[in-house]
């Protein structure tokens, strides 16, 4: 997809490397333009301004947001919401709360626009290991972003179910104890089963106790 990124610093500018290394056009810029050359070298399309961004994204737009929450946040949704189109995307993508989050979606409708919420964690290590999103918005603002989305929060196939085996196996390693993370990734494991018996037990219960019918999804067989 193409999309474009504003603020490209040590979280950003990664953002920026995994997304063109995905295969998406990224239009970047940041006040620092040695930044945006530098982007620009390793496969980003660089702008001048703002406006030069706008200019450089067919619409329907997507603008993704990777400032400091506070004032910086604030000033620069609303510099660029007041370029932007109907239909336009702008994704928040630094820790705002959420109070300012809900105000600023409300405005985005008020011009048209979309505003989907989009806290982001991962620091210097989201390049290889994939970042954590944490995604709020209307469901077809969400749907136009999930490219970009999949391609951040992808992690790396280590071959033994990724991060979560990992802690175990290193936690046992230095002999420590984490019940609690050990019998979630247990679930995690138990989830991949196509209908369980425990589970066929436990929603014959919940029925017979108190009346919650269980139906069967579409498509499945008696």
């Amino acid at each position: 997809m193409e999309i474009g990124m504003i603020g490209l610093g040590k979280m950003g500018g990664n953002m920026v490397r995994r997304l063109v290394r995905g295969g998406h056009r990224v239009v970047v810029f940041a006040p620092r333009q040695e930044v945006v050359q530098a982007m620009a070298a390793e496969g980003a399309v660089g702008a001048t301004s703002l406006e030069d961004l706008v200019a450089k994204l067919a619409p329907p737009r997507v603008v993704w947001l990777m400032v400091p929450s506070g004032d910086a946040t604030e000033n620069t949704v609303r510099r660029v919401t007041a370029l932007l189109a109907a239909g336009d995307v702008v994704v928040d993508g630094g820790n705002s709360n959420y109070k300012d989050s809900v105000r600023r979606a409300k405005d985005a409708a008020g011009l048209g626009l979309h505003f989907v919420d989009c806290g982001t964690s991962g620091g210097v290590w989201g390049l290889a290991e994939g970042y954590c999103l944490m995604v709020g918005g209307e469901v077809q603002a969400v749907e136009r972003v999930r490219p970009a989305l999949e391609t951040l929060a992808e992690a790396p196939d280590r071959g033994w179910a990724r991060m979560g085996r990992w802690t175990v196996v290193e936690a046992i390693e230095l002999g420590c104890s984490i019940p609690v993370i050990s019998m979630a990734l247990t679930s995690r494991f138990r989830s991949r089963e196509e209908e369980p018996f425990s589970d066929k037990l436990l929603a014959a219960l919940r029925n017979q106790f108190g009346g919650h019918a269980v139906r069967k999804a579409e498509g499945q067989t008696p």
